[in-house]
């Protein structure tokens, strides 16, 4: 098939991993630190991580814990701040990559205010979107959106406000699919993103892309599946008269809709309801889904148990 001018990919508003300014938060806060681990449960652990924590001159302000019965394996997150002056990020990591090493931990230290790098790929349907860009722009959700990705012209979101942010067109055909996810890696690779977000992105990853996103890519879907899979999901659940309606939220996998699971929300309905209420009712829930779980992985409270999460929620 010959590929048509308009069907070209649009150039960029801005170039491909520009930093765009943060909200202004006013003065900056005090050093905070953010450390996950998960390892094989055995007596000690708590105990140890504690002790470092307190003789390298830091102060717990939040810890969670838990122990999965089934698997054996053991989860925590704790956030400290420093006191005193010349507690380095760095310095505390080189210590504590010691004491890891003693209980074969998979473990995570950075600063709390590190801001991480966001890609968003979107469709049509734009309402994940207009919410996560909303959310961004008034601080709410700590990240910087390295750009969005569409199927889409640039004009199918002329109503939102998307001034600054790198924009990129990738058509998407049976030809051209293996190309463009190509190109989706390359920004991703160039813009820095650590974390990419299918905010209603009505296109399959492939294997390979889902494979190099493993742990960070976040997708949103109703919560329907696999009892109404393909078109028109809310009007087959009108069909079949459903009480509830919801959305989930999980990490991208090779099988469809099938990764792990970090959020998930529901609302009651009821006969009164039309197709069309249920849509827009719908709409509501997968934003908000979608926007906790976004800002719960930025805030490092999901670890990944096997085929599901452990998830620390604020």
């Amino acid at each position: 098939m010959t590929t048509r001018v308009e069907d070209r990919p649009e150039q960029s508003v801005a170039p491909v991993g520009a930093d765009l300014p943060p909200p202004d938060r006013g003065s900056a806060p005090e050093a905070q630190y953010i450390l996950t681990l998960s390892c094989a449960n055995r007596p000690g652990i708590v105990a140890a991580v504690s002790t470092y924590l307190f003789e390298s001159r830091c102060n717990i302000l939040d810890a969670n814990q838990y122990d999965d019965r089934e698997t054996g394996r053991f989860f925590m997150r704790v956030v400290v701040n420093p006191v005193g002056e010349g507690v380095a990020l760095d310095a505390l990591k080189e210590g504590f990559a010691a004491l890891a090493g003693r209980f074969a931990m998979e473990w995570s230290l950075r600063s709390r205010f590190e801001r991480r790098r966001v890609l968003l790929l979107a469709s049509k349907s734009d309402h994940c979107l207009a919410d996560l860009v909303y959310r961004w722009r008034i601080g709410e959700i700590p990240m910087d959106i390295a750009g969005i990705v569409s199927n889409h012209s640039r004009e199918t979101y002329a109503h939102l406000d998307l001034d600054g942010i790198p924009f990129h067109h990738l058509p998407v055909t049976r030809q051209t699919k293996m190309e463009q996810e190509a190109r989706i890696w390359q920004i991703v690779q160039e813009s820095r993103a650590e974390l990419v977000v299918l905010a209603r992105y009505m296109q399959v990853l492939s294997d390979g892309l889902a494979a190099k996103l493993a742990g960070r890519c976040i997708n949103i879907h109703h919560s329907f599946l696999p009892g109404f899979k393909g078109a028109k999901p809310y009007h087959q659940a009108f069909e079949r008269g459903v009480k509830l309606i919801g959305a989930t939220a999980h990490y991208v996998t090779s099988d469809l809709d099938e990764g792990p699971i970090i959020e998930q929300d529901v609302e009651r309905v009821s006969h009164h309801a039309t197709p069309e209420d249920l849509v827009r009712k719908g709409r509501d829930i997968e934003r908000r889904v979608l926007a906790r779980a976004i800002a719960w992985h930025l805030e490092d409270r999901v670890l990944m148990n096997g085929k599901r999460t452990v998830v620390f929620a604020d």
